[in-house]
């Protein structure tokens, strides 16, 4: 534990200005990142009695080692700058909120040629309009469903669209009319984009304009005498209002807004946000986060607004964005908001009115979210700390592994060696840390071999790690910083962190190979034991007998599933590895040569095989080869297959030996 006046800036070092500062640990990662108007007062705040601070800052400033401030010119460059450096670095003991679910979004792809509607999850792609989140799927579905009679967009894949262009027929859809079959070409591609900007205005909330359009031209047809069309455009109609009733009037026609509401506790909090378009809501999505620094609901709402809006533009932003409190910088957040949209933004509390009832009812729904986040959590929390708890006993460890790394082997017959290293922090698979490995110490199949050298890898990785970031010489110089000392950007590092514990797929050889591996560089402090899948048996370096845990034991279920995850992770990179060898082709070998023309060969032939067998010439009669090019293919074909006949790449003949040979020996 560091005390605060070891790192304090000296009296006057400290701008009267806006910036961003950020407070590093003793290994020179980033922990916390903040802003302010003032950098002075705000960095003051820090270095005061420690009594006087919250328990949290206090962990803060007593966890760092020093402290560094970047200058800026306004409030809104320290607020762009805070998102940033609060993404890129992920510090400990920032507020971070996570989903507590991966939302579906009705997503229109306006960047293809023929737009296609589907369901998207995950990270948003440039030149898709997204309208959304959905609590379910299926809800998504059934509203386009409704909406492909009047608007009737693409919506098959890639792979079924291109099936339909070569063979002239549509899909079902195209031959029901929920389609209007841009592949066959029923529509140009100016007629399809119209109907998917359509699509997009209707989803958007304009969809008192095309109401009131159909009932027009349905009396039209109606005066007209044609009964079948006014039919269908009732029709229409209906299914227009179906799909609007599926999401509630709340707000006054035409109002585009979000309202945020949070709930909280001392430890945690959770954020709900209803999305309305057209007086509707179109969307609701919720966060959940540990309140890891001292913050209030004022606090709580800005991080969610950077969250929200930090990768989101134009009609993204609503127009008006309602909120429980307002934040410490409002002109600043107010001025952010509006540049991302383009133009000005309101961020208020509602006072009275509809806005005022729809926010209770988001304040409730984000009072639920908290309750049922805790409830599964403090279940989660008890049996992950027993199974820890657990693990510790059985291995005689001085304290719980809050970080396990699991290392795995796989291969198929001996070819494609590969391993994987799983990480598990707190008893919670840690997917960003998860590592591959390729075999180069040698050929063949030896599992323990392989168990040593995936070791050692890791291991004197960790080692360099530890020497770049100055640690040794930290420890060394009583946690000064030498001159000359290697700095650090403060980034999370692949192999920067020690586990406590390491885990091996395998018995009494494989633990044996990894404790002498960790033995060879040094490392004395990180337990190892290997888990068996024949009795599910945990062993320990040097021990004769395996220590059995119960088969009803949350430490058990917790290595097993540890010992699973390498595993599985670990088969799927050699699944990857053998399939990519198996592509290759020995057209791969003919330098600038592409997939395209590589496709012409093939198609023009039919197969490698006849390829192999055609002549100089043959092969130039393929457009877009010349006749060096067709000598490469030849010869990189001739090398590929030397069962196969030789080819005189100056005539194109084939040379064949008498008795049938390749005329080499």
């Amino acid at each position: 534990m560091a005390d605060p006046s070891s790192y304090r800036p000296k009296p006057g070092q400290i701008p009267d200005s806006p910036g961003v500062y950020k407070f590093r640990d003793e290994h020179r990662r980033v922990i916390y990142v903040g802003k302010a108007k003032s950098l002075r007062q705000r960095l003051a705040n820090y270095f005061q009695d420690l009594a006087g601070l919250h328990p949290r800052t206090r962990t803060m400033v007593t966890t760092a080692a020093s402290v560094e401030w970047t200058v800026v010119s306004t409030e809104v460059e320290a607020l762009q700058l805070e998102y940033s450096w609060i993404k890129e670095f992920d510090p400990r003991f920032n507020v971070k909120y996570r989903d507590d679910k991966s939302y579906p979004y009705l997503a229109v792809t306006l960047n293809e040629d023929f737009p296609r509607v589907q369901v998207m999850r995950g990270q948003k792609k440039k030149g898709v309009r997204y309208f959304g989140p959905y609590s379910h799927a299926w809800a998504i579905r059934d509203t386009v469903d409704l909406l492909l009679r009047v608007f009737p967009v693409r919506t098959c894949s890639a792979g079924v669209f291109k099936n339909a262009e070569r063979t002239g027929r549509p899909c079902l859809l195209g031959y029901i009319g929920k389609c209007s079959a841009p592949c066959v070409g029923r529509v140009d591609p100016e007629e399809h984009r119209e109907l998917a900007e359509e699509f997009c205005d209707f989803m958007a909330g304009r969809t008192g304009t095309y109401i009131r359009r159909l009932e027009k031209d349905m009396m039209l047809a109606a005066e007209d005498m044609e009964y079948e069309k006014a039919a269908r455009l009732r029709d229409d109609i209906e299914a227009l209002r179906r799909a609007m009733e599926k999401s509630a009037v709340v707000l006054a026609d035409a109002t585009d807004a979000d309202l945020i509401a949070v709930a909280e506790d001392e430890l945690e909090a959770a954020v709900q946000i209803f999305h309305v378009r057209g007086g509707r809501v179109r969307g609701q999505r919720g966060w959940v986060t540990d309140k890891v620094e001292a913050v209030d609901t004022a606090g709580l709402v800005e991080h969610a607004l950077q969250q929200l809006y930090g990768e989101e533009s134009g009609d993204a932003v609503p127009k008006e964005v309602l909120v429980p409190a307002l934040p410490e910088d409002l002109d600043a957040i107010t001025q952010w908001l509006s540049t991302r949209r383009g133009s000005n933004v309101s961020l208020r509390i509602p006072q009275r009115g509809d806005k005022k009832a729809l926010m209770e009812t988001v304040g409730r729904n984000a009072q639920q979210a908290l309750v049922l986040h805790k409830t599964k959590r403090a279940s989660d929390l008890t049996t992950r700390s027993r199974a820890l708890e657990e693990i510790a006993e059985a291995l005689d460890l001085e304290t719980a592994p809050l970080r396990i790394e699991c290392f795995d082997i796989s291969h198929l017959q001996g070819e494609d060696v590969v391993a994987s290293m799983v990480v598990f922090e707190d008893g919670l698979p840690r997917k960003s840390e998860y590592r591959r490995f390729q075999i180069k110490g040698f050929e063949g199949q030896d599992d323990v071999r392989s168990m040593h050298e995936v070791i050692s890898r890791r291991f004197k990785r960790y080692l360099a790690e530890k020497e770049k970031t100055g640690e040794w010489a930290l420890e060394e110089t009583d946690g000064e910083v030498p001159a000359g000392a290697p700095e650090d950007d403060g980034r999370p590092k692949k192999f920067a962190y020690p586990p406590q514990l390491v885990v091996v797929d395998g018995g009494q050889p494989q633990v044996a190979a990894a404790r002498r591996a960790l033995d060879e560089l040094g490392i004395d402090d990180i337990a190892v034991c290997g888990l068996a899948k024949r009795l599910e048996e945990v062993w320990l370096p040097g021990d004769d007998d395996p220590v059995v845990l119960p088969r009803s034991s949350e430490g058990l279920y917790l290595l097993q599933r540890v010992r699973d995850t390498a595993h599985d992770f670990a088969i799927r990179y050699q699944r990857t590895k053998r399939h990519k060898r198996i592509r290759t082709s020995p057209l791969d070998a003919v330098p600038g040569l592409g997939d395209t023309r590589k496709q012409a060969l093939i198609k023009h032939f039919g197969s490698v095989k006849r390829l192999r067998q055609a002549t100089i010439e043959q092969i130039c009669e393929v457009p877009g080869f010349g006749r060096k090019t067709a000598e490469a293919v030849a010869v990189a074909l001739a090398q590929a297959a030397p069962a196969a006949p030789a080819v005189n790449t100056a005539t194109g003949e084939i040379m064949e030996d008498d008795d049938g040979g390749t005329g080499n020996d």
